[in-house]
């Protein structure tokens, strides 16, 4: 069958283009994505190659490809890609190596790029990106609760909330010039899971928690494994269990407390200055802790909550993991640490009991 035809419940013997093929969260997707019926080969494109290949050479093809350069355009080309799925949105530089401006480029650069590329390709169909929450910024005047309607608040200080911004802003000016591909945006919360990467992930990884004085921020999380389910959903578009074009929240129900995540992995936590805050990635990295940043701490001292709505809508139901559930899988790998919360919860009692007795 020709790629892209159309079949039955939607585009049968379809070529996928993923990028970031070289990440964790991108591994987990691509060897979930070889087994799809209706997917008929997938392409992984990174400027390093993966670890493991997630599927046989006749379903996989890995390019080694730099989305900052020009050549992703004969890539597209020659595969006659239907769906671009672009997972080459990080917070940090992981395999790729470099600073903050290389990951910028990559993020912003790579994706005004790519998208530059998708223009020219006739087969083209379908859009996925992967977004952040974060688009709706960390401050005190931020809503407490958004919606993919509120407002998105890069913060003034850049970053990769800035990055993701920017990147949606290619992304509506990309779908009102191609109005016949379809564009899905997934705003992601903090992904959680046990090989979960990231900025969140590493801190919670972390001995001792370093945590902004007086601030207890609400957190949500994604489960890995939700998260590749909502992008599986995404690339099929049509059918049962599909997911339609649009920008969609991705986050389990209800939400931590900081202090509740660091009790359940029995971490230590240092209140910290704010003003001190812009130092303490840079302090760590200069320890060996790499994956850490100032920006991560603004994310800390305010948090950040989105409602699901949209997608619970979409998908007739809430994520399979609760945010609670997300985190407890990760802690069950992660922790517990220096205090294990029943050493912890057995001296509390022992001290309640001794105040009662006094």
């Amino acid at each position: 069958m020709v790629p892209g035809s159309l079949g039955q419940g939607g585009f049968m013997g379809r070529t996928v283009l993923v990028t970031g093929a070289a990440r964790q969260l991108a591994g987990r997707f691509l060897r979930r994505l070889v087994k799809e019926p209706d997917v008929e080969r997938v392409i992984g494109v990174d400027a390093v190659p993966p670890d493991r290949l997630p599927g046989r050479a006749e379903s996989f093809r890995f390019v080694r490809a730099d989305l900052r350069q020009p050549s992703i355009v004969a890539v597209l080309a020659q595969h006659a890609v239907d769906t671009v799925v672009h997972l080459d949105v990080h917070a940090t530089a992981g395999p790729h190596g470099g600073g903050r401006a290389a990951v910028k480029e990559i993020n912003v650069l790579g994706t005004l790029q790519l998208l530059g590329a998708c223009q020219k390709i006739p087969t083209l169909r379908r859009v996925v990106v992967a977004s952040s929450t974060l688009v709706y910024g960390n401050s005190p005047r931020d809503p407490a609760v958004a919606d993919e309607t509120s407002r998105l608040a890069a913060p003034a200080g850049g970053g990769f909330a800035q990055d993701v911004v920017e990147i949606e802003g290619y992304l509506r000016g990309f779908a009102r010039r191609c109005p016949d591909v379809a564009v899905t945006v997934l705003r992601l919360a903090h992904v959680l899971g046990p090989g979960a990467e990231g900025p969140l992930a590493a801190y919670f990884r972390l001995p001792v928690l370093p945590t902004v004085f007086g601030f207890d921020p609400r957190l949500q999380f994604v489960h890995e494994q939700d998260a590749v389910d909502v992008l599986c959903r995404a690339v099929r578009g049509q059918g049962r269990g599909a997911l339609a074009p649009g920008t969609y929240n991705v986050a389990g129900d209800g939400v931590l407390l900081l202090s509740q995540a660091a009790r359940r992995l029995g971490r230590p936590t240092v209140p910290v200055a704010r003003p001190l805050t812009p130092w303490l990635g840079p302090g760590l990295r200069a320890l060996g802790v790499h994956g850490l940043s100032g920006e991560l701490f603004r994310t800390l001292t305010h948090g950040r909550v989105v409602r699901t709505d949209a997608l619970r809508a979409a998908t007739g139901g809430p994520l399979e993991y609760t945010t609670a559930e997300a985190f407890a899988d990760f802690a069950a790998v992660h922790g517990p640490g220096l205090l294990p919360p029943a050493l912890l919860g057995r001296a509390v009692e022992r001290a309640e009991e001794a105040l009662r007795r006094g």
